[in-house]
């Protein structure tokens, strides 16, 4: 009677298993290695989602700014005049102007004052997605003098943000009387809306006929692209005009490619994939340094090269794998908690992309380091190494 054969156990497992403290010492070191990859991507991710998420609720199609302007929170103002401009184009259906500056707020209970960024709209028009203010009947209580929306998303130092509490912005009192999810970026720690008309009280000599941004909305079926290139034509070169995609890519460009923000998160990722290759560099190197009469062995006894170093290959696989699952799942919970340590502000979220792209990391930070240390076994001489 034939017995079924049972599977061969690789002997990269049992060159890993021969030394458990050193098994142990290289997965926890490539558990580091992509639990610092996570971090860093999730971090950059974050700066991408909170860079764009203001416009995501911004109610355009197109988008108006200064050629100036680098981002949301540092824009330069442009006349009011290209907005009527802009109003006679064909598919345009209506024009708004948004108006932005930083404020002073006061914290009632410590009375410390804090920067908050300010947003202002004319409340007639639907300039918002989000549901608290997506009606006419909703945005009624910014018509009244000295009062403001907030985000519920600020910073707990600016304290009660609750409806009804009365402070300081810019030494002018002022009431909240509602509250909205919005999110201030890395720009801002919090951030307000108010009507056109009490931002002209608060930013006073700041007239309404300078904007921050304009937002168009199109007739229903129009193309964004043609009406943009008919706005760039009738329009002067102190503006130029985005579709909501284009100027959210411009948005997370910037603080990607130009601040140091990008690059400090960026750079994370490379140094984590650098240390994590030279830790398994090390793990490798000493084992085939301990192992090198084994392997010697095999050679003497006709295993080939190319044997080795697939061994040598499977092992950095191994170690990939065992390092990569404990990684993801202790990134799983710091995202958690940092995302409540915040409060919702750092949306760190662990996406599929994220997922595959930090395991294709891994698995090539391990490969290169078993493709570097490979060359001892696979060059091992019988004759001296039993000389």
């Amino acid at each position: 009677m034939k017995f079924p054969s049972l599977p061969r156990i690789p002997l990269a497992w049992y060159n890993l298993r021969n030394d458990r403290p050193r098994l142990l010492v290289a997965v926890a070191g490539v558990t580091f290695a992509v639990l610092l990859m996570f971090m860093n991507l999730g971090f950059l991710g974050a700066l991408v989602s909170t860079t764009s998420n203001f416009y995501e609720q911004f109610n355009g199609d197109l988008f108006l700014i200064s050629p100036q302007s680098l981002e949301i929170s540092s824009t330069k103002a442009f006349p009011r005049e290209r907005l009527y401009q802009a109003a006679g184009i064909e598919g345009v259906k209506q024009v708004m102007p948004l108006y932005a500056e930083y404020a002073l707020w006061k914290n009632p209970e410590t009375g410390l004052s804090r920067s908050m960024f300010v947003y202002a709209f004319n409340p007639n028009d639907p300039a918002f997605l989000m549901p608290e203010l997506d009606t006419l009947a909703k945005r009624q209580a910014l018509k009244q003098p000295n009062v403001a929306f907030i985000d519920r998303l600020s910073r707990p130092e600016f304290g009660p943000q609750t409806v009804g509490i009365e402070t300081e912005a810019d030494r002018r009192r002022v009431t909240i009387v509602g509250q909205y999810d919005l999110g201030g970026g890395f720009a801002a720690d919090g951030t307000l809306i108010m009507s056109d008309q009490n931002f002209l009280r608060y930013f006073s000599p700041r007239p309404l006929t300078e904007v921050n941004l304009g937002m168009v909305l199109l007739e229903p079926g129009a193309d964004p692209q043609r009406v943009k290139a008919a706005l760039e034509d009738h329009l002067p070169a102190d503006v130029e005009i985005y579709t909501k995609s284009e100027i959210i890519l411009k948005e997370s460009r910037f603080w990607i490619q130009t601040t140091s923000i990008g690059f400090i998160f960026g750079l994370g990722v490379l140094v984590s994939f650098v240390v994590g290759t030279v830790i398994v560099y090390q793990i490798l190197y000493t084992d085939i340094r301990d192992h090198l009469r084994e392997y010697a062995t095999l050679k003497a006894i006709g295993y080939s090269g190319s044997y080795l170093f697939k061994t040598v290959i499977q092992e950095a696989i191994l170690l990939a794998l065992m390092g990569y699952v404990p990684g993801l799942i202790l990134s799983l919970g710091l995202y958690t908690m940092t995302v409540n340590a915040t409060a919702g502000a750092l949306p760190l979220k662990m996406t599929l992309f994220r997922m595959v792209f930090v395991f294709a990391l891994t698995v090539t930070m391990c490969s290169l380091s078993g493709l570097i240390s490979v060359r001892k076994a696979v060059t091992a001489d019988p004759a001296e190494v039993f000389a």
